[in-house]
């Protein structure tokens, strides 16, 4: 494909994402009826697709509108590059540019504010409320692609053993320092889900806060611990490299737990999926570890579309959800147990309100630990509160 039928590419597929798709499955679709389309192809307009909707409020500021087109003018804008050498119309390119575009194009656009940092109007103030002075850097920090980080599962090997074996095919790593067991990769990223290291379970794709997350959890021999919003399992498998415990998984659509069992056995873990009843039934657990459903702002890097799509009445729906959920498992833990609140989340009404609240409805319980972790680290945006008995 020549880069003006990248772009064209890149447009439709985001115009299925502005009509409600999700922006893996738009891909995937255009992937399939694009059989001509090479791995590079591939790559390039799934970098053109997720940029654009990091970016989308800038973009469609600097290209005149939200269509997929606009999206795209504006990112070649913004990088300097002159859309006309590529909207010719010709072959597979974008038509050539209407009058009314060319005009847009020429006149200078302020982006200022909310704009710049393609933050949504309405949440930007609880989002600086809740960042304060770091509000401006987190949010252009979201703006660009996340680094890829590997785990090193230390049940299998350690750090060095990781980077060697991974170097031998060709993939770059270095240390990462928000955890022990973090790898950062800075080269050939599309090759590991192939290399002797994955698929030996020796790493495991999951970012670097998710585990200074889990490092953060008071872990030890014996414990009976359960993951209770386990999803597709990654702290859980983290969870069980760090000591032999009894680890149960549970997750309100058993269809995001479908590859667990597989996983584990990769990293040669044991971990028992637990239906909503068997979860109740096995209590008390002496770690109970909510990863609760939350906004995700911070991870919008990885899901930007899902910025676009939070509104007021969703945020206060889960905010509810999370609240539902510390109140029923708060009963899961044995006494001198730990329940711990974790969400990918920056906004302070879904972290640290939301123990406020618990707390002031459960006297007996109190927050011995809170840590946030936001993207200037690195990894993901985080927020944790470890939760005991009095």
């Amino acid at each position: 494909m020549t880069p003006a039928a990248r772009l064209s590419a890149a447009m439709d597929v985001l115009d299925r994402v502005a009509a409600g798709g999700n922006a893996e499955q738009a891909l995937t679709q255009w992937g399939r009826a694009s059989r001509f389309a090479g791995s590079g192809d591939r790559a390039a307009v799934r970098d053109l697709v997720f940029t654009a909707l990091r970016r989308r409020r800038s973009h469609a500021a600097l290209g005149g509108g939200e269509s997929g087109r606009a999206l795209i003018l504006g990112a070649l804008r913004e990088a300097g590059t002159d859309p006309a050498t590529l909207f010719t119309g010709e072959a597979h390119a974008p038509a050539s540019l209407h009058p009314e575009e060319a005009a847009h194009l020429a006149r200078p656009v302020p982006l200022e504010g909310a704009v710049g940092l393609d933050c949504p109007d309405w949440l930007a103030p609880q989002l600086e409320a809740s960042l304060g002075a770091d509000f401006a850097a987190v949010m252009q920090a979201l703006r660009d692609r996340a680094p890829v980080y590997l785990r090193v599962n230390t049940a299998r090997g350690d750090r060095a053993a990781a980077q060697a074996s991974l170097a031998g095919e060709g993939i770059a790593t270095r240390p990462a320092a928000q955890a022990e067991t973090a790898l950062e990769v800075t080269e050939n990223e599309r090759r590991i889900r192939n290399s002797e290291a994955y698929r030996s379970g020796l790493v495991e794709l999951q970012d670097a806060a998710s585990q200074a997350l889990v490092a953060a959890l008071p872990v030890r021999p014996g414990q009976r611990v359960m993951d209770y919003c386990a999803g597709g399992g990654g702290k859980v498998l983290a969870l069980a490299a760090r000591a032999d415990q009894q680890l149960f998984a549970h997750d309100s659509d058993p269809g995001r737990m479908r590859d667990l069992p597989a996983r584990a056995a990769r990293a040669g873990a044991e971990v028992q999926l637990l239906t909503g009843p068997e979860a109740a039934a096995r209590a008390p657990y002496d770690l109970v570890l909510l990863d609760v459903p939350c906004s995700g702002s911070g991870a919008w890097r990885r899901a930007p579309e899902s910025k676009w799509r939070l509104t007021p009445e969703r945020l206060r729906n889960l905010q509810e959800i999370q609240s539902d959920i510390l109140d029923k498992t708060a009963h899961y833990v044995a006494s001198g147990g730990c329940l711990a609140y974790a969400t990918c989340s920056l906004i302070e009404t879904e972290n640290g309100g939301r123990i406020e609240a618990f707390l002031a409805a459960h006297p007996d319980w109190s927050c011995t630990h809170q840590r946030r972790f936001t993207p200037l680290a690195g990894g993901d945006g985080f927020y944790l509160a470890l939760l005991t008995r009095k």
